[in-house]
């Protein structure tokens, strides 16, 4: 299986109820884009989905192309099958050598957030910087790292992994905290993924409002929603500081549904601040420039990397 010799770019994000496709040319303008339910519950179809997916973003880009892939979780390096995705029907596959043999050419396979890194360094908020720290906040929490535009992977394949360690500074009432699917109790996600805000307001003041409606309450002047808020940037800001004394990236990049708020936004770089151990913190925090767009057109570029 030779890898393909054209300049197009074909990025697929493979999420638990969507597979999304797009394929870039050279620059990062879009030749072709499509989107299809993603088969839940059956690896089989999943493969055969994908398939059919890049035969028809080739066909209407014109041109062969290179496939790469986001996805939840990672391909162990010790075993090379999937683990740790929460699409539960993936884990345990050799899903990076099923899917070559089925598509007939090699593939390029990583983390959904590391997708998001790549993305956002390429061409987007953190175009030009040489370290960018990239984080989903959202249904999950994750984190993923690119040097230079090229991915993080690490030794374990498990570089950004973020969500899945401890809040940092925990106090009396944030002790051991709420459990976490992946067996553990008080992991980041589990406080600071929007299902984490949710919960930790209906833990404090009761009801059962999402995160979206605790946002809106608190814009609109309510001092629960607004002391909820202030928590989590609280939160945010610690756990995040502990990443910024470790890596101390040129940028931070927030993407998922939580990066929808400006607040959260513009209110970061002041939590991280007091954690840092520097005379001074000035990196910059944006939003993601791509969206919801980041993490399939991470998956293009990651045959940037040649």
């Amino acid at each position: 299986m030779a890898a393909p010799t054209g300049r197009a770019r074909l990025g697929i994000d493979l999420g638990g109820t969507k597979i999304a496709g797009i394929v870039l040319d050279s620059t990062g303008a879009t030749l072709a884009e499509a989107r299809m339910p993603a088969p839940r519950g059956d690896y089989g179809a999943t493969l055969e989905a994908l398939a059919a997916l890049v035969a028809r973003l080739e066909a209407e880009a014109g041109a062969p192309c290179s496939v790469g892939i986001g996805m939840p979780g990672s391909l162990s390096p010790a075993t090379g099958r999937v683990r740790n995705a929460n699409s539960h029907w993936l884990n345990g596959h050799p899903f990076g050598i099923d899917l070559a043999q089925r598509l007939d050419r090699p593939v390029r396979i990583e983390n959904d957030a590391n997708c998001l890194a790549v993305s956002e360094a390429v061409d987007g908020a953190g175009a030009g910087a040489r370290v960018v720290w990239a984080v989903i906040l959202g249904t999950g929490v994750g984190s993923g790292i690119a040097f230079d535009g090229r991915v993080l992977t690490g030794r374990n394949a498990i570089a950004g992994e973020w969500g899945h360690g401890p809040l940092a500074g925990a106090q009396a009432d944030e002790q051991p905290g709420p459990d976490c699917y992946c067996g553990r109790r008080g992991c980041v996600e589990t406080w600071l993924s929007g299902p984490g805000l949710a919960a930790d307001h209906a833990r404090r003041y009761g009801g059962s409002l999402t995160a979206e409606a605790i946002v809106a309450a608190a814009r609109a002047g309510d001092a629960e929603a607004r002391d909820t808020l202030a928590t989590h940037l609280d939160r945010l800001g610690r756990s995040a500081a502990q990443v910024v004394n470790l890596l101390d990236p040129d940028v931070i990049v927030i993407g998922g549904g939580l990066s929808r708020i400006p607040e959260l936004i513009a209110g970061l770089p002041g939590a991280i601040a007091p954690h840092v151990f520097s005379d001074a913190f000035d990196t910059p925090v944006r939003a993601s420039l791509h969206g919801d767009a980041s993490g399939v057109r991470g998956a293009a570029w990651l045959w940037d990397a040649d």
